[in-house]
């Protein structure tokens, strides 16, 4: 006698649920997000404070890296890197100071002079000094006269430099007005300097003098200048 076979149900699959990231892991990228936001928001905040303020301080007719002599539109940039406790800057611009004023004059060059302080350690601070008198020297309008003075007159190396009543009488023979002193004694446009001499060294400017035609380096001797500046206009 055949027995029937009885049916035999099979369990239903127990289904499986997906869990989501949990509420505390969620919490945790979020506050790592708002962190890492919080963080570039203070670093780029503390930059534009940063540039707001070096901007503040630039000299009148002046830019944040130096001060600008001659047209905007001429063909040529001189850029000249110099230190006013410097010998070798001293004769450069007893070489080639009247070739730049002949170029700035005829509207071929603009020459855009950096005065920075890399010499601090061997002149008691002097090359920062002069410096930030030479922005004093801008804003009074006598910059040129002013850094042909101060090469004229410059210290012995090794030395403190020239005392601040001697740089304000050179300022004033070269035409600057009573503000003149108490911006130098004040030492007004020192962030200047500072900021500028960091730029030249970020720009890899390590010595001085250096002179550059339309961003390219040039030896640093007359001829080379003119060859640079005439080609530039062609």
């Amino acid at each position: 006698m055949m027995m029937a076979k009885k049916n035999r149900r099979r369990p239903k699959p127990v289904a499986v649920q997906q869990r989501g990231p949990s509420m505390g892991m969620i919490i945790g990228v979020v506050v790592v997000v708002l962190f890492a936001g919080a963080v570039g928001f203070g670093i780029y905040w503390t930059q534009q404070q940063n540039t707001v303020a070096a901007a503040a301080n630039t000299p009148a007719g002046a830019v944040a890296d130096g001060v600008p002599v001659g047209r905007a539109d001429a063909p040529a940039t001189v850029d000249v890197y110099l230190d006013f406790q410097c010998p070798v800057c001293q004769r450069y611009e007893q070489q080639s100071g009247p070739t730049l004023e002949g170029f700035v004059a005829s509207g071929a060059a603009r020459v855009v002079y950096h005065p920075v302080a890399f010499l601090d350690r061997v002149s008691g601070g002097y090359s920062s000094r002069a410096s930030a008198a030479a922005g004093c020297a801008s804003v009074a309008g006598v910059f040129p006269p002013f850094l042909k003075s101060m090469f004229a007159n410059q210290p012995p190396e090794g030395g403190s430099g020239l005392p601040a009543d001697r740089i304000i009488a050179l300022g004033q023979q070269a035409g600057a007005g009573p503000d003149f002193a108490q911006c130098v004694n004040a030492k007004t446009y020192a962030p200047w300097t500072a900021s500028l001499t960091d730029a030249a060294s970020k720009a890899g400017v390590n010595a001085t003098p250096t002179v550059k035609v339309n961003g390219q380096d040039i030896d640093n001797t007359d001829q080379a200048l003119r060859q640079a500046v005439e080609a530039a206009k062609k």
